[in-house]
């Protein structure tokens, strides 16, 4: 599912975390023809929340890595 603003990061961070659920993240990186999928296991997602509100913009731009950028999830 795509993802555009951080409150749905959030929102779905949140949802994983609930039902017990990892979560992967769609990265869009310049320079790769395909996104990567990074997979965060539901006890480490408390702790992710905080770093990606920290790393990334509320568009889900990283804020110190121009061009990498979240654009989707899914639950594992």
């Amino acid at each position: 599912m795509e993802l555009e603003k951080m409150s749905e990061l959030e929102f779905v961070v949140k949802t994983a975390i609930k039902t017990k659920q990892s979560l992967g993240l769609i990265i869009e990186m310049p320079g790769f023809e395909s996104p990567e999928l990074i997979i965060n296991p539901v006890e480490n997602l408390e702790k992710k929340l905080e770093y990606y509100k920290n790393t990334y913009s509320e568009d889900l731009e990283h804020k110190h890595a121009k061009g990498i950028k979240i654009i989707a999830y899914t639950f594992c």
